[in-house]
């Protein structure tokens, strides 16, 4: 049955797969930071991997039964984040039948984030995601992995992955500010080859899950 749940799932996303959405997430963190980042990640995306997602992404919270009209969700901010019973069983049931959910730490989520990522998934440990991962080789090329877009506490960025089955469900990016990358250029006076890199990891993403 959990099967063909999960095929009848991938079937709604693939009708669905032309709008993706931004978590809005309880807690008092700030769901709404980098506002720029998804649409302006969405028209890279449809501009240079020949993606059709709407140019506005949706905002949803994590106990919404719309959650599975979306095949990807972000997330990220600076503060707490808190899951309830209700938010947790939707995102489990979400992830495990076929839906993506990307973290993206603001410098400052981390001490919040860990402990809600093991409400979802109680058994299961964040891991280390290695740079031969296809998620950092295609259709761009990150050979080193998760590239770093601004320095905070001068730690190396790391991106951390949930698994279901083999397959990548969770990735959560961790002293990188990825998401400060792919922000209007300027919000954060970035150099152009930062952001294009910023912007060509999320493309790698997002083609990781319209492709997979």
């Amino acid at each position: 049955m959990k099967r063909i749940v999960y095929i009848l799932t991938l079937i709604s996303f693939a009708s669905f797969s032309q709008e993706i959405a931004l978590v809005k997430y309880s807690g008092g963190g700030d769901w709404y930071a980098n506002p720029t980042s998804l649409p302006n990640l969405i028209k890279y995306c449809n501009a240079n991997i020949n993606t059709k997602i709407k140019p506005k992404p949706a905002t949803v919270e994590p106990s919404s039964p719309d959650l599975l009209s979306y095949p990807f969700l972000h997330m990220t901010g600076h503060g707490n984040v808190v899951f309830n019973d209700s938010d947790v069983t939707n995102l489990r049931n979400y992830l495990t039948s076929g839906g993506f959910l990307h973290i993206d730490d603001n410098y400052g989520m981390d001490q919040y984030i860990r402990k809600e990522i093991k409400k979802i998934f109680p058994n299961t440990d964040l891991v280390e995601i290695p740079a031969n991962h296809q998620i950092f080789q295609k259709p761009y090329l990150f050979s080193s992995g998760l590239p770093k877009i601004h320095e905070h506490d001068g730690k190396r960025p790391q991106a951390f992955g949930i698994f279901v089955e083999n397959r990548l469900v969770l990735l959560y990016t961790y002293e990188c500010d990825l998401g400060d990358g792919w922000e209007d250029a300027e919000v954060h006076n970035d150099p152009v080859d930062v952001r294009e890199k910023a912007l060509k990891m999320g493309a790698n993403i997002i083609n990781y899950i319209f492709n997979n």
